[in-house]
């Protein structure tokens, strides 16, 4: 089977929804975030705040292009859409699935946005970073499932049925 590679905003809930995911489908699951803590020894905010978010990028887009997985749902960090090479290597044999969620919605979902790993140009807004990275979401996605006011197991539901009718 093709992997699976979710993409979205911090706080769409693609590690939890990919680890449903997997299960459902008897399919291996990876988190692209994990991956860089476990390669770097250090947490992703510690990468951002010490290193700074272009060297956060680079250290993503390494890692990504270093994966070779089969039969796998990959949770990605929601800046993966900031680099072409590592979508294009992620969307290659695989089924891309665009987690969308309000604006509101993550601000709900996000209580720990200074410690999260999340990567913004200094001086962005939330706002800013969400209509920067949307139409990337956008350009990316083989689906687009809309996951705001839902529970995990809709999700699951909805991307199973996306995959099985488009894939």
């Amino acid at each position: 089977m093709k992997n699976i590679v979710l993409i979205g905003l911090p706080g769409a809930g693609k590690s939890t929804i990919g680890v449903i995911l997997a299960k459902t489908l008897g399919m291996n699951f990876v988190d692209t975030d994990i991956i860089i803590q476990e390669k770097t020894g250090r947490f992703l905010q510690a990468i951002i705040d010490e290193d700074g978010p272009a060297r956060f990028l680079e250290i993503e887009e390494q890692n990504i292009l270093g994966l070779k997985v089969t039969n796998t749902v990959i949770a990605t960090g929601g800046s993966v859409v900031y680099s072409d090479a590592a979508m294009n290597h992620l969307g290659s044999g695989s089924f891309v699935a665009y987690l969308k969620i309000s604006f509101e919605e993550m601000r709900k979902r996000l209580k720990n946005i200074k410690t999260r790993g999340v990567v913004m140009i200094p001086g962005q807004s939330l706002h800013d970073m969400v209509d920067q990275r949307t139409p990337l979401y956008e350009k990316y996605a083989d689906v687009t499932i809309d996951c705001t006011d839902e529970d995990f197991e809709s999700v699951v539901e909805k991307v199973v049925e996306k995959i099985q009718k488009e894939g």
